[in-house]
């Protein structure tokens, strides 16, 4: 299993909160050949980012920003490590020891280009995607500072011939995604069952993507996307087919169904307060990474996120498999210092059985009343 570490927990909690209208312009030929879609893309110029941030000294040191098992890495390094001393390397070094974040900064940021050839032409729809990262944010493009370099390196170290090569093991990387996790199912359950409509979904995947994934959004002319960085899933060869895809579909949908969650949260706040106003009770605070959910709102969401989660398996697995997962997933929340997910996950389901009709939104308000008795 891949690792999990205290700075992805920030990276999925606080993310790339910035002003969204800054960050991608959506015109009606965008719109219309997105809404309604998902997709799940390897795209060149992230790629040859992720390569390059590997190839540093701290990414040679850091195997969780790094995955650094399989094929595919031994591959790159092959290819690329030659290439290490570059200037432009160096830069991206020196970036990385500064704050980890300008991992985000510049991977991230590849979606504002798409690369030509050897040339970086600005893409029309993403304008900034990658401003701010918790408390820091940046006023300059890396990808505006470093063009050339990027160029030059892309070029120099015959990227293409590279990525041209690895295609195939690309397409398995993206069919896998789509039989695997099944984002389109998750999705059209979580609109049935929430008032929210988001308009569409993209995945961007690297083989070299390990501990440091997120997710943000994109808002322009009413139009809502949803972008997920993700790794490759995982195949644990100790578990079943059937249990691999539940534990690859709730790390997929516990990122997405935080869009869902959030609004009724919102709009519950003042109840939500009153029964989660003792923390301690609710969060083991000795327990890594839980100030990352500092108040009452944060710390029920992360409850919700999770028991949405079960109530999808609810619906589309058998009651063993539910079972298998509830305590599965129970076992996790109360390990990562959530310690009252029993409570919660039988309170939730007793509010969704009695009231099998209504959107989930609409189960925050007796689902509150259950928790406080």
């Amino acid at each position: 299993m891949k690792k999990i570490t205290v700075l992805l927990l920030l990276l999925t909690t606080g993310l790339l909160c910035t002003n969204a209208q800054e960050k991608a312009s959506f015109d009606r030929a965008f719109q219309k050949a997105n809404n309604g879609k998902s997709r799940v893309e390897i795209p060149p110029l992230k790629e040859l980012l992720h390569i390059m941030l590997a190839i540093t000294k701290a990414g040679l040191s850091n195997d969780d920003m790094v995955n650094q098992s399989g094929t595919y890495y031994q591959d790159v390094l092959k290819h690329f490590k030659p290439y290490a001393n570059e200037p432009i390397i160096k830069t991206f070094d020196s970036l990385l020891n500064v704050s980890l974040y300008n991992y985000i900064f510049i991977s991230g940021n590849a979606m504002s280009y798409d690369l030509s050839g050897a040339r970086l032409k600005r893409n029309p729809n993403y304008i900034f995607p990658a401003r701010g990262v918790g408390n820091m944010v940046i006023k300059t493009n890396p990808l505006d500072t470093y063009k050339k370099d990027i160029e030059a390196f892309a070029k120099k170290s015959l990227f293409w011939g590279f990525y041209s090569q690895h295609k195939s093991y690309y397409k398995k990387i993206i069919a896998d995604y789509k039989s695997g996790a099944d984002l389109d199912r998750q999705w059209k359950w979580l609109e049935k069952n929430f008032k929210t409509s988001i308009n569409s979904y993209l995945i961007l995947c690297s083989p070299l993507i390990n501990g440091l994934n997120y997710t943000t959004d994109f808002k322009d002319k009413g139009f809502w996307q949803i972008v997920m960085v993700l790794p490759t899933l995982d195949h644990d060869p100790k578990l079943s087919a059937i249990q691999n895809e539940l534990f690859n579909t709730r790390v997929m949908f516990s990122e997405i169904d935080h869009n869902y969650v959030s609004m009724p949260s919102d709009a519950n706040k003042t109840a939500l307060d009153s029964v989660f106003k003792n923390r301690a009770a609710w969060v083991n605070e000795k327990a890594d990474g839980t100030y990352a959910y500092p108040n009452p709102i944060k710390v029920f969401n992360e409850y919700m996120t999770f028991g949405t989660f079960l109530l999808y398996c609810q619906d589309n697995y058998n009651k063993a498999l539910y079972a298998e997962t509830r305590n599965n997933v129970i076992s996790l929340m109360i390990a990562r210092g959530f310690p009252k997910m029993e409570l919660f996950v039988s309170c939730l389901e007793q509010a969704k059985s009695e009231l099998p009709d209504k959107k989930i939104d609409d189960l925050y308000p007796y689902l509150l009343e259950l928790l406080s008795r």
